[in-house]
């Protein structure tokens, strides 16, 4: 290996950052639906130029979105009782 090519120092791995999941997939999720709410009129304008599956992504993006909200609200749930049990900390 050559002088210039040396590697670099292994350091620890920062903690994940936390951000409220829950109300980020939820936004989505309105958002995808408002979409799909909004195209819905003017599905045959969509139809005759061959664009009805814009209408349908959207549809797809907010079922999708139900399923990550069920994941992450699943996730905090788990999260929150893990903290509340009695035991060894990590610095233990």
């Amino acid at each position: 290996m050559s002088s210039s090519m040396q590697r670099t120092p292994l350091r620890e791995a920062p903690e994940p950052l936390e951000a409220n999941d829950v109300a980020t997939i939820t936004v989505g999720v309105i958002v995808w639906f408002v979409l799909f709410l909004a195209q819905l009129p003017f599905y045959g304008w969509y139809s005759d130029h061959g664009h009805a599956w814009f209408i349908w992504s959207c549809l797809a993006g907010g079922s999708c979105g139900l399923l990550g909200l069920w994941y992450v609200r699943t996730r905090r749930d788990a999260i929150r009782r893990s903290r509340e049990l009695p035991g060894p900390t990590a610095g233990e």
